[in-house]
């Protein structure tokens, strides 16, 4: 039964290895959706901060693929890092209409509601990356520290 158990986590293993979201470095946080080395391109750019170059690039890609949710994610991204808080909240809600579980949606999405002081929403988005990253992940440390964080700020 052990070597059953051994072989089973292997071939999982293997699995999320080789998958697209797990090669994608976390970048996005989402399954690839087609986006290939594109993202990378727009990573760069947010990278350097220069969100409005991001959008506009982003922008052009969404109208050819208006349902990647790799891309919105990274364009609501950018329109928050620029404080458009209802553009970028808009483009996480249709982000996670298309892909619930998406890593970087649900992280970003709980930053943006505790920028707008709305910690009960920022605790569901760590709830749903609770459920979804198995193993733990990055996205779901990352939030909790946001909560924490926020919560001692604002426990005067």
């Amino acid at each position: 039964m052990k070597l059953f158990i051994n072989s089973l986590l292997t071939v999982v293993l293997l699995a999320f290895a080789g998958s697209p979201a797990w090669a994608n470095g976390g970048s996005s946080g989402g399954s690839g959706g087609g986006s290939g080395s594109n993202l990378q391109q727009y990573q760069k750019l947010i990278d350097a901060k220069q969100y409005q170059q991001a959008i506009d690039q982003l922008e052009k890609a969404l109208a050819k693929k208006p349902r990647d949710a790799d891309l919105l994610n990274l364009t609501a991204y950018s329109h928050r890092q620029l404080g458009h808080l209802d553009t970028a909240l808009g483009l996480y809600q249709k982000a996670l209409e298309i892909e619930p579980k998406h890593l970087g949606a649900n992280e970003y999405m709980g930053e943006l509601y505790l920028k707008m002081g709305d910690l009960e929403k920022a605790k569901g988005r760590l709830a749903v990356l609770d459920s979804a990253c198995f193993f733990g992940c990055e996205e779901y440390d990352e939030l909790k520290t946001a909560i924490e964080k926020y919560q001692q700020q604002h426990s005067s």
